[in-house]
């Protein structure tokens, strides 16, 4: 393992917590976002926008939706890899948070299939496409903010702060429908007006988001890129030409995380337990506690985030996934029996068992992808890949995973699948060469391109 000794580019204390605070709050409304079409989706969409095809139907057709953004999220990451490694990183970041708040706020507005019957599903697909381009471009810059601005042996930490914005998006995204459905409108009012309101609070969101990110200075490796005129000049052929295997290896490690995430994050739990017993639901739950329970859940995925971001900077990003697929192949059983019983607190402590491994194959992952790809494709490389294994993991997850149970009339099929998808990242994990510490900035390219994966010559 190969540690720098000098940082790329001094920063001083002041930026380096405000570059921290623009990524938090950034990736926070992001996925506030994103989250919180999750769980509508779970919960009330299929009968709002899918009605005519039946409960059953409906909800797989709702979660399809879900799905649906991530076919989208590559071609994001495309564009705004291109543009952020060919005109920086920072003016990225503001187009996206607009794309994806804007979308969001919409969605708020949108008829019901009873308002404005088949245009209604139509819009909300459409809708749903714009939040999948956002996404797939707002990760990857984030990231190379945070970690691009990192001083030496402390890249995994400050990686970790763009990636504990999302538990604090799902956490929010919870509570606040929580609220609604507990509180402000409990029932048949949630469904009739009251599932809005969340969306249409995104603007306020946004205007913070954007206020916040245009105070924070360009990434110093990009800076360095533009000064010696050395970024690609088309990035993301450059990447699929000299760096596919790596691109496949390091999608897959995401997918095991996503597909495991997006049982919870994708709305599916939330769907599992609450749907009615005279529906064909298995638990049939209030909406609150369950939400209640998911979102205290997210705060324990948010500490394990965080602490595999810090534990990665001493052990190695490789070492510290380890621990996270190992701790997660050692609970992704409990979960649904705990689910199962249909008490509350169990269903927070299986959640919460859930978490710890889907924090330590998350924290350090930004540090991890920023060190695998050269610093001229770095932005290409980190959203490409990303958006890639969100296709192979969490996109179709929660869909899969509700067609299973209405196939086998059980969860225990969903925890094989789940695990399958687990063992095939942790082999992933093991195939690439840990590279924690190499140097980030453009006149160490060499270094950079020589091959992280086993197997294949180092230069």
């Amino acid at each position: 393992m190969t540690v720098s000794t000098v940082a790329t580019t001094p920063t001083d204390r002041r930026e380096l917590r405000r570059v921290a605070f623009a990524t938090v709050i950034g990736t926070t409304i992001e996925w506030y976002d994103f989250f919180l079409y999750a769980s509508a989706a779970g919960l009330v969409f299929s009968a709002l926008f899918f009605e005519p095809a039946g409960s059953a139907v409906g909800t797989l057709l709702a979660f399809a939706t879900v799905g649906i953004s991530f076919l989208f999220r590559p071609l994001g990451a495309f564009l705004a890899g291109h543009f952020g490694d060919k005109i920086g990183r920072k003016a990225v970041l503001v187009v996206t948070l607009m794309l994806m708040g804007g979308a969001t706020t919409l969605i708020g507005l949108l008829p019901t299939y009873q308002q404005i019957g088949i245009l209604a599903p139509i819009l909300l697909v459409l809708l749903r496409i714009l939040q999948g381009l956002s996404t797939g471009g707002e990760w990857g810059g984030a990231v190379l903010m945070a970690v691009e601005h990192a001083p030496d042996g402390r890249r995994g930490r400050m990686g970790a702060f763009p990636q504990i914005g999302v538990p604090i998006g799902l956490l929010l995204a919870s509570g606040v429908l929580a609220l609604m459905t507990g509180v402000v409108s409990p029932g048949d009012a949630f469904v009739e007006w009251g599932w809005r309101i969340p969306f249409l609070l995104s603007v306020v969101l946004i205007v913070v988001g954007i206020v916040v990110r245009r105070t924070v200075e360009e990434s110093p490796v990009f800076v360095e890129i533009a000064e010696k005129k050395s970024a690609a000049r088309t990035p993301v052929t450059t990447l699929f030409r000299q760096h596919w295997l790596l691109v496949l290896l390091a999608a897959l490690t995401f997918a095991g995380n996503n597909a495991a995430g997006y049982m919870t994050t994708g709305g599916y739990l939330q769907n599992y337990a609450t749907t009615p017993l005279d529906e064909g639901g298995l638990v049939g739950m209030d909406r609150t506690p369950v939400l209640l329970a998911v979102a205290g859940a997210s705060v324990v995925w948010l500490v394990c985030t965080y602490a595999a971001g810090v534990v990665s900077d001493r052990i190695g990003r490789r070492n510290t996934y380890i621990i996270g697929w190992l701790a997660f192949l050692g609970t992704v059983f409990l979960l649904f029996p705990l689910v199962n019983t249909g008490d509350p607190w169990l269903l927070f402590l299986g959640v919460s068992l859930f978490a710890v491994g889907n924090g330590f194959t998350y924290g350090q992952q930004a540090a991890y992808f920023a060190e695998l790809f050269p610093a001229s494709i770095r932005y290409s490389g980190v959203s490409i890949t990303y958006a890639i294994g969100a296709i192979l993991g969490g996109a179709f997850a929660p869909t899969i995973a509700a067609w299973l149970v209405q196939t086998t009339g059980s969860a225990t099929s969903v925890a094989f699948y789940i695990a399958g998808m687990m063992v095939v990242a942790f082999a992933a994990t093991l195939l690439l060469r840990d590279r924690t510490g190499i140097p980030l900035g453009p006149e160490h390219e060499a270094e950079q391109v020589a091959s992280p994966v086993y197997g294949l010559p180092r230069a």
